[in-house]
């Protein structure tokens, strides 16, 4: 069998002749870089069929089949169609994350999906990155010059791959001071990339997906402290998905960049020192970088064994000089103009350009999502789990049916009001399976889909008024049954008077004797669980 590497002078000749371009032939010639390199596995090996199927049962691919989260279809390659409890897990990461933006001094931007070729040049992307783009004409588009267009109407556009061009429109269309800065936004917007179709793979290899986008606008003397804050965001966010086996890893200039080899030369040192102070061991992966600037990336390693990069923190001199952004800041003279009790006239200021400091902290969110499939294996934390209760009838009595419908309802929305609902109102994901199946069948069924508790209602537990009405709460599947434990104990110690039935709900989680609660008792216990679990 031919080796990876043998490949290489016949593709090398195929571009010397036009017929592989050459970032094409970059790309290949990184995957047959990971194809000859010996990969480094944070999961066992497979040393026999049982263990290999194990592994496939890992795989994000068939969590994700049995427990609908997404769907791919031909028509649009490379773009997941997420089903609702994928679309209320991603909600939820993004939803963490957000909470997590004004700790670190992030605010919330909207940018546009497509933006004119001259853009792209400007930026850099059209000479260095096209062939990863998809390009888009407008409506009677021609590329010739009508002079009764709007300049630039005829250009080609294309879809951003990236939102670093739009915050930089951003920065620029306000006066920015010197006082103004750090300036950091943060960004959802969809994002494609020409990807490939080879190189498609579930979540992990899209053509269409989300990034936790960030960019920071800093000046030169806040780089440091704003990438030691960056990386402790990153070390938050991982410990929080119980994912800290990541790596680091150095990526510096490669062949085709933008820039010279001093301004590379500083960022690459300044990531490194980042990195060294903050104790890190990490990996150098040269001519990794972005085209801009030196990168750190974020290592985690899937089912497969496959590496997959997610969280990265760059470092752009670039960008900002190629779209002109500036602060002003005072001269040494000014400064003296501007000391408390100065009567001398105030002089004109001077410009700066700010350095850039693309990051992101899960990365792809479908690619994070992926990842923690496989670790979660379909048992999702309460607080983002789209399966976190169900109600399970006993018989045929269409009065136990009715009224547990009713009680899905109150569980699923315990803040509703009449009318709009307010924007804190806490809403659960809470289903009800009142068919015809025998009760061993629905509690099968309900693990089988990972929910994190069944409760069951018969006659006997309507015999009270509504009020006093109970479930026979038990847990389902839980990926910390100990955590939950834990949690449920810390509730029932703050109560004010928890009553008998409420302290049996703590030995729920690790026993399979279901402990009766009431409508009232069950809402109070799911938002004291979402709150102290994460």
């Amino acid at each position: 069998m031919r080796s990876a590497w043998s490949l290489w002078p016949s593709l090398a000749c195929a571009q010397n002749i036009g017929l592989v371009d050459r970032n094409s032939l970059r790309r290949l010639r990184s995957s047959l870089v990971r194809l000859a390199e010996p990969q480094r596995h944070n999961h066992p090996q497979p040393t026999d069929t049982a263990s290999t199927d194990a592994r496939q049962q890992e795989n994000h691919r068939v969590v994700a089949s049995s427990h609908d989260i997404y769907a791919l279809h031909i028509s649009s390659p490379g773009s997941p169609l997420f089903q609702p409890s994928g679309t209320h897990i991603v909600q939820k990461l993004q939803a963490f994350l957000r909470a997590q933006y004004p700790s670190y001094g992030f605010q919330e931007v909207l940018t546009p999906t497509i933006y004119k070729k001259s853009l792209w040049e400007t930026s850099g992307h059209w000479n260095n990155y096209k062939d990863d783009m998809f390009a888009v004409t407008g409506r009677g588009a021609h590329g010739g010059h009508d002079p009764e267009r709007e300049i630039g109407e005829n250009e080609e556009y294309g879809l951003k791959p990236m939102n670093c061009p739009g915050h930089c429109l951003l920065f620029k269309s306000q006066k920015r001071s010197y006082k103004d800065l750090p300036i950091r936004y943060a960004d959802f917007s969809p994002l494609h990339r020409n990807e490939l179709s080879g190189a498609l793979s579930g979540l992990t290899r899209l053509r269409r997906f989300h990034q936790d986008d960030g960019h920071i606008f800093c000046r030169p003397s806040q780089v440091k402290d704003e990438i030691s804050r960056t990386l402790d965001f990153v070390r938050l966010v991982y410990q929080t998905f119980n994912m800290e086996d990541y790596r680091f890893r150095l990526g510096t200039r490669p062949e085709q960049h933008i820039g010279s080899v001093d301004d590379w030369d500083k960022a690459e040192a300044r990531l490194k020192s980042a990195l060294q102070e903050s104790q890190q061991y990490f990996d150098i992966n040269p001519g990794d970088g972005a085209f801009y600037g030196p990168k750190i990336d974020i290592i985690l390693t899937d089912a497969d064994g496959k590496d997959h990069q997610t969280a990265t923190i760059q470092l752009d001199f670039q960008l900002p000089r190629r779209f002109e952004l500036a602060y002003d800041v005072p001269g040494p003279e000014q400064e003296e103009r501007m000391k408390p009790g100065s009567t001398q006239d105030a002089a004109s200021v001077e410009s700066e350009t700010p350095v850039l400091i693309h990051r992101a902290i899960l990365g792809s969110l479908e690619r994070f999502l992926a990842l923690l499939i496989e670790s979660e294996a379909g048992k999702w934390p309460f607080w983002m789990n789209p399966n976190q209760l169900i109600i399970l009838t006993v018989g045929k009595d269409a009065s136990v049916r009715q009224r547990a419908e009713e009680m899905a309802k109150q569980l699923a929305s315990p803040d509703s009001r009449p009318g709009a609902q307010a924007l804190s109102a806490r809403n659960f994901m809470v289903d009800c399976d009142n068919t015809d199946q025998s009760l061993a069948k629905k509690i099968f069924n309900a693990r089988r889909r990972g929910y994190s508790f069944y409760a069951v209602v018969g006659k006997r537990n309507l015999v009270q008024s509504a009020e006093m009405q109970t479930m026979d709460l038990s847990l389902g599947v839980h990926p910390k049954q100990q955590d939950v434990q834990q949690a449920i104990e810390a509730f029932l110690d703050q109560s004010a008077s928890p009553s008998s039935t409420m302290r049996q709900a703590s030995q729920t989680a690790l026993s399979s004797t279901a402990t009766g609660l009431t409508i009232r008792q069950c809402q109070d216990l799911m938002k004291d669980l979402e709150k102290r679990y994460l």
